[in-house]
C-alpha cells in the first residue's frame, strides 16, 4: 500500500503529470512523470508521489479494482527509485485487464526506465 505522502489526489496534480510530464507507454500501461515539481498543500516537497487512472475501458468495477491494487503494489515497491518531489500518474490501458501480474510488472518497469532516462 501507497504511505498517504506518497499519494496524488489533487485533479490539478493529475492534470500537471499527464500534460508536462515525460510519457512512456507500453501494452497495459502508460507512465507519465513530471520531475521534481515541487509540494503542494498536505505534501512534502521531498516525497515522490503516484496516482492512478483506471477507467471504464479496462472494465467493471471488479476488473478495474483489481487493477488498481496491482499497480498501486508495484508501484509501492518502486517509491525509493522516483526522483525526488516527482508526480508519476499510471494510466492502465484495457490490456492491463486480462495482463498477469508478472506482464503489470514487467510494462511498468519497462515505461518507468524510459520516463527515468529521460528526465535525466
Amino acid at each position: 500500500m501507497l504511505p498517504p505522502s506518497h499519494r496524488l489526489r489533487r485533479s490539478d496534480d493529475f492534470r500537471r503529470a499527464v500534460r508536462s510530464g515525460r510519457r512512456a507507454g507500453r501494452r497495459a500501461v502508460v507512465v507519465h512523470l513530471l520531475p521534481g515539481s515541487g509540494g503542494t498543500a498536505g505534501a512534502p516537497v521531498d516525497a515522490a508521489r503516484v496516482g492512478f487512472v483506471v477507467s471504464k475501458a479496462v472494465g467493471n468495477a471488479v476488473v478495474r479494482n483489481r487493477v488498481h491494487r496491482r499497480l498501486r503494489a508495484v508501484l509501492a515497491a518502486r517509491l525509493p527509485d522516483l526522483p525526488t518531489g516527482s508526480l508519476t500518474v499510471v494510466r492502465a490501458l484495457p490490456a492491463s485487464a486480462t495482463a498477469s501480474y508478472a506482464e503489470l510488472v514487467a510494462d511498468v518497469d519497462g515505461a518507468l526506465r524510459r520516463v527515468l532516462v529521460d528526465s535525466r
